[in-house]
């Protein structure tokens, strides 16, 4: 509900639910983390709840597109450098 006592429509003010964007990945599965103890514990009002849950979902879609985005990276950088490691020493001087 909104301060004047009325219902909130569903989506209205995402921003607000949503939050602002992570610095990081860290900061976001901080933030997380934080979030799912605070339910956990029963901290959270039913509305609290919703808010957090949405914020939630907004970083795990965060934390998804980093570590995708850092695949690809790693991908790229890697090319055809990446290959069987050989125990036997070939490839030393």
């Amino acid at each position: 509900m909104a301060k004047n006592g009325s219902p909130v429509a569903p989506g209205a003010d995402a921003s607000a639910a949503s939050g602002p964007t992570p610095d990081s990945f860290e900061s976001a599965l901080s933030e997380l983390e934080e979030l799912v103890r605070r339910m956990e514990e029963g901290e959270l009002s039913l509305e609290g709840s919703l808010a957090a849950y949405r914020r939630g979902a907004g970083l795990v879609t965060f934390c998804r597109k980093s570590l995708a985005d850092v695949q690809q990276q790693v991908r790229i950088l890697e090319g055809d450098l990446l290959r069987p490691f050989e125990a036997d020493g070939a490839g030393q001087a």
